[in-house]
């Protein structure tokens, strides 16, 4: 257990790795309770995200989720958000916002003043009073489909519903953070135990494994996913981090969206690369890349051993000139390792 972002949080259970197996073969349950979850409710809160994200909220359907950027004036990414349009079994429609842990104070911080301009929205912070469990793996749907009152099969990718467990409310979204399909559950905070239990139970048969932050890192880095305080921070703008598909920039203004079309017309200064390293030593985040011929031209900014494909792997950025070499060398504590470059990302499931 470590300390993160004000929690005490689980590096692992078992073992790193037979974690991460067992999410690629049949299930993993992360307890993502650190996230931060932020309800907007009222008339023109669609509006108001409109204005803050990088993604266009106000033509999302019902029930639709979409991966979007919370963007400085510079084109900075502040955060990497999901947002969710849903709606109660009452009728009562908001809009949910997940945030990283360690950014939530920050985003509420940068929201509150903004909200000056859409008097007719609320914002709460649900975080303390809900938990959030991500189940990951090829087993995840079809095992867990009968714990729930809607079945989870029927969602689309990035569409979320609002349904019951053993008749409390659950909000259900087929979304994740480790390249598998799955879902990612929002419980009220003293039923957690209970649905934990639950989603354990129902999969036991078939492999399900709870799983830390240390197998979550080394899924997400197969999948080439960008972690905060990573491939994303105040210095990164989305073009250069790959993310142009999160920027609706066509017909609309955000926060950050003169800077972000500005840097797609002309070209990102650096772009985010993948890379298979020599040997078996990882690349950790930090160490220097450079050309063959010893030029430094960028850091690793992700890297270690891919349990998958049971070689190290790393995410660096690289001036955007020198991003189409064949080859690479990363100094790793005074030795030159030579690196190739490969596409993003390093694994993707198998079609079924």
């Amino acid at each position: 257990m470590v300390p993160f972002a004000g929690y005490s949080m689980p590096i692992q259970y078992s073992s790193i790795v037979a974690e991460h197996q067992a999410c690629r073969t049949s299930a993993a349950l992360f307890d993502v309770s650190h996230m931060g979850r932020l309800k907007f409710e009222g008339n023109g809160s669609e509006d108001l995200l409109d204005h803050l994200l990088t993604r266009r909220v106000s033509d999302m359907p019902m029930g639709r989720v979409r991966y979007g950027l919370i963007c400085d004036e510079n084109g900075g990414v502040l955060d990497d958000v999901l947002v969710s349009n849903l709606e109660t079994p009452s009728q009562k429609r908001f809009h949910l916002l997940v945030v990283n842990a360690s950014n939530r104070q920050k985003i509420i911080d940068w929201i509150t003043p903004r909200m000056d301009d859409f008097p007719t929205v609320t914002m709460s912070d649900r975080t303390e009073l809900t938990a959030m469990i991500a189940v990951q793996g090829p087993r995840a749907m079809d095992v867990c489909q009968r714990l729930f009152k809607s079945d989870p099969t029927k969602l689309k990718y990035y569409h979320a519903t609002i349904t019951d467990q053993m008749k409390k409310p659950v909000i259900v979204s087929r979304t994740g953070y480790t390249g598998e399909d799955g879902f990612e559950l929002v419980v009220r905070a003293e039923e957690a135990n209970r649905v934990w239990e639950n989603l354990m139970l129902v999969g036991r048969d078939v492999g399900f494994t709870a799983a830390g932050l240390g197998a979550r890192d080394t899924l997400r880095m197969e999948a080439a996913m960008p972690l905060y305080g990573h491939e994303l921070d105040e210095t990164i703008d989305p073009i250069s981090a790959g993310l142009s598909f999160a920027c609706n920039l066509k017909d609309r203004s955000f926060i950050g969206s003169d800077a972000i079309a500005k840097i797609a017309a002309g070209g990102p200064s650096r772009v985010r690369i993948g890379l298979l390293p020599d040997g078996k030593r990882p690349a950790r985040d930090g160490l220097d890349v450079l050309t063959p011929e010893g030029k430094k031209i960028g850091t690793i900014t992700s890297g270690g051993p891919s349990p998958t494909l049971d070689r190290p792997i790393a995410m660096a950025y690289v001036d955007a000139e020198f991003a189409n070499l064949p080859s690479y060398q990363i100094d790793i504590r005074g030795k030159m390792v030579p690196a190739t470059p490969t596409a993003l990302p390093f694994y993707k499931r198998p079609a079924h």
